[in-house]
């Protein structure tokens, strides 16, 4: 067979086994199955010298480069006219009846009754696709709807989105680039910089110059629209949204359609009710027409379609006067700033603080005292503040610091960060490493709380770890509102502490970067503390996630003469850290597949945590694939896909039977 014809048949295969991996979330082939293809395609591109413009070895590799070009869009994408209430709403589906009625009044050609399609209103960046004789052509941001910026290279890091359809005509697709919650999580478990939302993430990394970069943020995209076509290839929404899942495109199967107004609110409630199960950020609910002839007669607004509505969920941003920013440090002596604000409701919560991430990001987002500020609130994250607004009143520049905010030493920079040098007796430094060692996952010394170490520094001498267990009854009866049960309490669990799983110590050490994965990961590796603490940096990289920033952290930290003498007292007076081999514990749900949806006791990070542990795999979707659909109140639409399929669904006190309880 001509080797062109055995790389286009190879291309075919993979983009089939890509749209079962990426867009169903149902794969049908081992990694080891795909990858013999994957370098099948590359053996045959390197033997012809020929890469086809719509292979899938072109999605990763694109130069990085030197700025964004500018991109006239084939058609205009609208931006949708906002209802912030019901009654806003209302008024927007009496204007659409209306409109049907007097038309049909007046016309032999009639329309048919109002049908509206509820759909999720994605909060990302939104994508503008350009197909011409079949492949991907052109991918751009939306800029100001007629001109964007050129991001083809970027699109293509998407696995989900196919880089060859069937139809061969001119058209331009629109949807939202989105970093799933899941993948927000995992970056931040392995990367040193981490992502505030998934909304920045997104819009991020589909306007870094680098598309590796991008690729980093396994982004997914999800479509709702095609703004351009040469032909009228549809008449409702209906088909135009079947059209896109036949030619491979993610389309979210939460597309309800509603006849009454009652049936919108119905749907509206449905989605913002399952808001938080879902995977990715939404702001709200878009409402269309689906009819494309009642689309077409009521055409557009010099800003938005006629036929067309969002309906925002409870306010995620809102503005206000940035008051003060005071300036802490904390456990690895970075000097970080907070912004004080005047309050603010935000979806339901008061704000009067709000993060920033720098003095450069000061700089960056021209922030003064005084000024009016963008904040916003993503999935009960902290708030942060987006940019400053214009202002008619008198601001004031917002100062680098100079001296440490506590103990007045002389700062300085690393970088964008700022550090204060006096680890030895700066004390919101040695609070927060206390703190921090007597926490759960380190030490896990029960009663040893920020408070109590507070009150201990100013009657004690507590001036370093090693202290801790040098403390005795009358030191703790010192402290006011302390009594003997409470002190011995206290002392007991010093004592018992001492005993500590070895990934536990590690972790309770503060090293810069090292989690308690990251010290699960070393303590698996070395088995014991004399083996890590003598390790190298080129031996570490090869551990887990940790790259060569976090091997060097671990070498400086073991290498500092301070660290050296904490340890060796802290091993004297008695601390023993241990290791025990995981590898006998029983995984009860090995290789099982599980879908979480619905709200729990537990949080989603610590449920998936859990299943982790005992061997199990868990997916954003159902599928056949899916063992388990572990259900809690108010689920989404997975539940009815979970029945329709016949999965067992379970809830999470029949999960901890399952398991035996969770591990105290």
């Amino acid at each position: 067979m001509d080797k062109i014809e055995q790389m286009k048949e190879l291309i075919d295969e993979i983009d089939k086994l890509n749209y079962h991996y990426y867009t169903l979330d149902d794969p049908i082939v081992s990694d080891k199955e795909y990858d013999k293809l994957y370098n099948d395609l590359l053996r045959l591109e390197k033997e012809t010298g020929t890469v086809l413009k719509y292979s899938p070895t072109t999605r990763i590799g694109g130069a990085i480069l030197d700025k964004f070009e500018k991109h006239t869009h084939l058609g205009r994408l609208y931006s949708l006219d906002k209802a912030q209430s019901k009654e806003e709403l209302k008024s927007w589906y009496n204007r659409i009846e209306n409109f049907v009625k007097d038309y049909n009044k007046n016309n032999e050609d009639k329309l048919p009754k109002p049908e509206f399609i509820v759909e999720l209103k994605f909060d990302g960046l939104t994508i503008n696709l350009t197909y011409e004789d079949g492949t991907l052509k052109m991918a751009s941001t939306r800029g100001n709807g007629i001109i964007g910026e050129e991001i083809l290279d970027q699109i293509k890091t998407i696995y989900s989105i196919p880089l060859k359809i069937d139809y061969e005509g001119v058209l331009e697709i629109q949807g939202e680039g989105l970093m799933p919650l899941s993948e927000l999580a995992k970056y931040n478990e392995i990367n040193e910089e981490k992502l505030k939302n998934a909304r920045n993430a997104a819009a991020g990394a589909l306007r870094n110059l680098d598309p590796k970069e991008t690729k980093k943020r396994n982004l997914t995209a999800y479509f709702y629209n095609i703004g351009y076509t040469e032909e009228n290839l549809f008449k409702s929404d209906d088909e135009m949204k079947k059209f896109l899942k036949d030619e491979g495109f993610k389309v979210s199967n939460i597309n309800n359609k509603a006849k009454t107004f009652e049936d919108i609110i119905k749907d509206i409630n449905l989605i913002e009710d399952n808001r938080n199960s879902l995977d990715i950020l939404i702001d709200g609910a878009t409402i269309k027409v689906n009819d494309f002839k009642t689309r077409r007669l009521m055409g557009y607004t010099n800003k938005f379609p006629r036929w067309a509505i969002a309906y925002k969920f409870e306010a995620e941003e809102s503005s206000t006067i940035l008051r003060k920013v005071i300036w802490n440090v904390g456990r690895t002596s970075k000097v970080t700033p907070t912004a004080l604000l005047d309050p603010v409701e935000i979806g339901g919560v008061t704000i009067k603080k709000a993060t920033l991430n720098n003095y450069d990001d000061i700089v960056r987002k021209k922030l003064r005292l005084g000024s009016r500020v963008l904040i916003r609130r993503s999935n009960d994250v902290i708030p942060e503040i987006m940019g400053s607004l214009p202002t008619e009143t008198e601001t004031e520049e917002i100062k680098k610091p100079t001296h440490c905010p506590s103990c007045n030493y002389p700062l300085y920079q690393n970088g964008v960060h700022i550090f204060c040098p006096n680890t030895l007796s700066c004390e919101p430094q040695l609070v927060s490493r206390l703190t921090h060692f007597a926490s759960r996952d380190a030490m896990d010394i029960y009663g040893f709380s920020e408070k109590t170490i507070q009150k201990l520094m100013a009657a004690v001498h507590l001036h370093e770890i090693p202290d801790i267990y040098r403390l005795k009854a009358q030191d703790l009866l010192k402290i006011e509102g302390f009594k003997e049960k409470r002190t011995k309490n206290i002392l007991d669990a010093i004592e018992n502490s001492k005993d500590v799983e070895l990934a536990n110590f590690i972790y309770a050490l503060g090293i810069l970067n090292v989690g308690i994965k990251t010290a699960t990961d070393l303590a698996d590796y070395y088995k014991s503390f004399e083996n890590l603490r003598n390790a190298k940096a080129d031996d570490l990289v090869i551990i887990g996630d940790i790259g060569e920033i976090t091997a060097s952290e671990i070498v400086k930290f073991f290498a500092n003469d301070i660290n050296k003498k904490a340890i060796d007292e802290l091993l004297e007076l008695g601390v023993k850290p241990k290791y025990t081999d995981k590898e006998k514990k029983e995984q009860n749900l090995k290789d099982m597949t599980f879908v979480i949806t619905g709200t729990m006791k537990l949080q989603r990070k610590e449920i998936t945590e859990i299943l982790t542990n005992e061997g199990a795999k868990v997916t954003g979707s159902v599928s056949k694939n899916t063992d388990y659909l572990l259900m809690g109140e108010n689920p989404g639409s997975k539940y009815d896909k979970a029945k329709e399929l016949g999965i067992k669904i379970i809830s999470l006190d029949e999960l901890l039977d399952l398991i035996g309880g969770l591990d105290e």
